[in-house]
């Protein structure tokens, strides 16, 4: 039986959260994402950010340096969708089971990549 991964499965948890936000904001269902904010448009920022994650996954998580990068830079990618200023945002109630288990799986990843570091 193969040993638990836990960057594997923080970094498929931001994975299924950012497709299904993407989902949500190409499909126009409540709660979405806006299409834009001032800095770029989320859609091109989601695919960045499944891109960097998948890539961390590729390039072997927490045990090359390249793959503790790799998710150290999905993690902040995703605190730019889910991070601590959610908290204040309208739609919390709405959202708050994907912020916090996004959160979660950030700070899993945080824990993991720096630890070895």
């Amino acid at each position: 039986m193969k040993h638990p991964q836990p960057a594997t499965a923080a970094l498929t948890t931001l994975i299924i959260l950012q497709l299904v936000m993407l989902g949500a904001l190409y499909a126009q269902i409540a709660p979405h994402p806006p299409a834009s904010i001032a800095l770029f448009g989320i859609a091109p920022f989601l695919a960045v950010s499944l891109s960097v994650a998948v890539c961390a996954m590729l390039m072997g998580e927490t045990a090359t340096r390249l793959g503790r990068g790799f998710c150290l830079l999905a993690s902040l990618m995703a605190l730019l969708s889910f991070g601590p200023q959610k908290y204040f945002d309208p739609a919390f109630p709405l959202i708050w089971p994907s912020v916090i288990a996004a959160q979660i799986a950030v700070i899993t990843l945080l824990n993991l990549s720096l630890r070895k570091a």
